[in-house]
């Protein structure tokens, strides 16, 4: 990054990104946002919350203040939850401003040093291996093996893991108890009645289908039952985020050509995600279009299709259940549900048609658990500080099982949980409202 200027005034900014200089002119510096800002909870440190962040982003590109190491730190440690966008009075879109202003900096990292390689984990594990949900599902055969055979506990007990470089021992500890595996959707899946309601596709992003393919069957069964077809491209690929977010815009906007193929033939009306992260991500593929303009009207016509779940289901009007599960429930807001894709009620309106499922609140619903994609292995310190937070609020309520509309909600609380030697599930909506239209009992469900 340039020095500051030593002439009268600074020179013109180049914000290189989806967003104007004169966006970051929106925030009129009122502070309603730090009370819902992860980090700056944590640490007090006003270049640690939404404002403070604003204030260095400007400075830099007026080049009045030098992009150091240190003020780089206070922009990398947000996780982007968006949680200040729902806060703020003046509609500032945050998000769009840490995101653009990361991928500039990646450029002129890049345009300044091009022999600069990204670290082994970033480029082989979060972008090669968990973008990739026929590798992961490869991968995770032996962890399944391991976990069938009891050896992780063994490796648990003797402390092998701490051999491992740090981002390997994390990925252990995050590593979920795997269910039994469950074959690969197949392309078309019809209503249970006919004529269908609604012709749908589904998203099934990398780590969700790797890892959590049995919500995807869980999916399909509800929508059935809704009366929808369901249509599965095999040829669709990982969202992008994971790429977005590093920089690598140009490997996020070939994934997003590669969804767009996809669907392009698949005639339906929606594309349904069950993932509040890749949902964010797909319904924001219009910022994409800066990088490929002759894309622009695709991008923006495939993102207008996209639909969470939950919304989904809250606008079909599903019918009330009939099977009880007399459970007590804390439902998790996952920040790319609730502040991307603002979110809320939806969820909880679904999770009342169940007979005898009891939902209580939680203080601080509105604070990012520490998940953030790849944040929980990227900024381990922070991010198991805000999700014990998170924890400590969940576990006052005493409930039998937590509810998060987001996999990596789940892969964090489930990590946190085991730590601390505890054993409450935590599931998915969808999973709730299919185990009551299965008539499963509560004990056959937490298996």
């Amino acid at each position: 990054m340039t020095s500051p200027s030593s002439t009268s005034g600074p020179s013109k900014p180049q914000f290189a990104g989806y967003v104007s200089h004169e966006d970051l002119l929106t925030c009129i510096h009122c502070g309603l946002c730090t009370s819902s800002c992860p980090t700056y909870l944590e640490t007090g440190n006003e270049n640690d919350g939404p404002r403070g962040r604003i204030h260095l982003m400007r400075g830099i590109e007026e080049q009045r203040i030098e992009l150091t190491e240190k003020a780089r730190r206070h922009l990398d440690l947000c996780l982007d939850c968006r949680s200040c966008e729902t806060a703020c009075p003046s509609g500032v879109q945050y998000g769009q401003l840490i995101e653009s202003f990361r991928n500039s900096d990646h450029q002129k990292q890049q345009a300044a040093d091009p022999n600069h390689k990204e670290s082994w984990f970033n480029k082989y594990i979060l972008r090669d291996l968990f973008t990739d949900r026929h590798r992961l599902e490869r991968i995770l055969w032996p962890a399944r093996l391991m976990q069938w055979l009891k050896l992780d506990r063994v490796i648990d007990a003797t402390g092998i893991v701490k051999l491992l470089p740090t981002p390997l021992q994390r990925m252990h500890r995050m590593l979920p108890k795997l269910k039994p595996y469950e074959s690969p959707l197949p392309e078309r899946i019809d209503a249970h009645k006919r004529p269908a309601r609604r012709k749908v596709g589904l998203f099934l992003g990398c780590v969700a289908d790797g890892m959590f393919r049995s919500l995807h069957w869980a999916t399909v069964r509800v929508l059935q039952e809704a009366g929808c077809d369901v249509i599965v491209p095999h040829t669709q690929s990982c969202c992008g985020a994971m790429d977005y977010h590093s920089g690598h815009t140009d490997v996020a906007l070939q994934r997003a050509r590669t969804n767009i193929e996809a669907f392009k033939t698949a005639g339906v009306e929606v594309i349904l995600v069950n993932v509040a992260g890749c949902g964010a991500m797909l319904k924001e593929y219009g910022h994409l279009a800066q990088y490929a303009t002759e894309n622009a009207e695709e991008l923006n016509q495939f993102a207008g299709q996209i639909r969470d779940i939950n919304e989904f289901l809250a606008e079909l009007n599903i019918e009330p259940l009939e099977s009880p599960l007399p459970v007590r429930a804390v439902y998790q807001d996952a920040c790319h549900l609730r502040h991307a894709q603002q979110i809320e009620l939806q969820p909880r309106e679904l999770l009342r048609k169940i007979p005898g499922l009891e939902i209580v609140s939680i203080p601080e619903a509105n604070i990012c658990c520490g998940a953030a994609g790849s944040y929980n292995l990227v900024e381990p310190e922070m991010s198991d500080r805000l999700g014990n937070r998170k924890l400590d609020h969940i576990l006052e309520q005493n409930p039998d099982v937590i509810v998060s509309a987001n996999v990596g909600c789940s892969l964090q609380l489930q990590a946190l949980l085991k730590q601390r030697k505890l054993n409450i599930p935590v599931l998915h909506p969808v999973e709730l409202l299919d185990a009551s239209q299965r008539k499963l009992s509560w004990d056959e469900l937490k298996k």
